[in-house]
């Protein structure tokens, strides 16, 4: 392992961490100007893995206004609001693809699906942090950074036998084990102590978790490997872009929200 690369990503990944602990302790306008920016960021690399598409700069724009009406509407609680948004988002998108069709006939739709596509994947979400309490917010950051943690050291420790080379070449069944073991454990004990549940209930919240969270990294690496692109971006030494570090995270926030409206898991 190289020992300067190692180091660069333990320095960012504590860096990082003391954004989304500032949001989850002063919550409210904080918590959503913090999810805000970071959605942004995260979307406009996301739009970046698209840029040999023309219009490019348009979307990223787009995005970024639709990004802050969907999470304010997402505040109210009532899903019509998000509903009347993603229906302007649409319209918006045809109505650029119509004006551009209308003087190039070779005009593609594409550029709208990109940019629908990266509000689904993003902001829509991330917006269950909106409804979380800071023992949720803990627990879905949590089970993300130890699934990547512990696949990272276990792979590279023990990876030998790879489990899908064709959509993530480094990832190994190791790796896949080692999160999936440490992700279970640390949401079992931390159920335990804080939430309330039945002990095989966090067990299976854990292990659903990890799964969402291997299935998103898998995601984001063919996705990249598809456009021949690398990493999201360069601006996280050793870790690449803010979409690299979330692409987990981003399946693990809506699961735990889905689950969490059939069983409250704290209370």
């Amino acid at each position: 392992m190289d020992i300067s690369q190692h180091q660069k990503r333990i320095a960012t990944a504590a860096a990082l961490a003391v954004i989304p602990a500032l949001a989850l302790i002063f919550q409210g306008w904080v918590l959503f100007t913090v999810l805000a920016l970071f959605c942004c960021f995260t979307l406009w690399e996301f739009y970046d893995l698209f840029r040999s598409h023309q219009g490019i700069k348009t979307v990223k724009s787009l995005g970024t206004a639709f990004t802050f009406l969907l999470l304010g509407a997402f505040t109210t609680g009532d899903l019509f609001y998000p509903a009347v948004v993603l229906f302007f988002a649409f319209w918006t998108a045809a109505f650029i693809f119509l004006y551009r069709y209308s003087t190039d006939l070779t005009a593609s739709f594409v550029q709208a699906m990109i940019f629908l596509t990266g509000l689904i994947y993003i902001p829509i979400n991330f917006h269950f942090f909106l409804n979380f309490n800071r023992w949720e917010c803990v627990l879905v950051i949590g089970a993300a950074a130890v699934s990547d943690t512990a696949a990272f050291y276990a792979g590279t420790m023990w990876g030998n036998k790879k489990i899908w080379p064709k959509v993530s070449p480094k990832k190994s069944w190791a790796g896949s084990i080692g999160g999936l073991t440490a992700c279970t454990v640390l949401t079992t004990v931390y159920g335990l102590t804080f939430g309330h549940a039945a002990l095989w209930q966090w067990v299976l919240l854990g292990a659903a978790l990890n799964v969402a969270a291997q299935m998103g990294d898998f995601f984001e690496s063919a996705l990249k490997r598809s456009l021949d692109v690398k990493d999201s971006s360069h601006i996280l030494p050793g870790h690449g872009g803010f979409l690299d570090r979330v692409d987990s995270m981003l399946l693990v926030v809506p699961l735990y929200g889905l689950l969490s409206t059939l069983h409250p898991f704290f209370k």
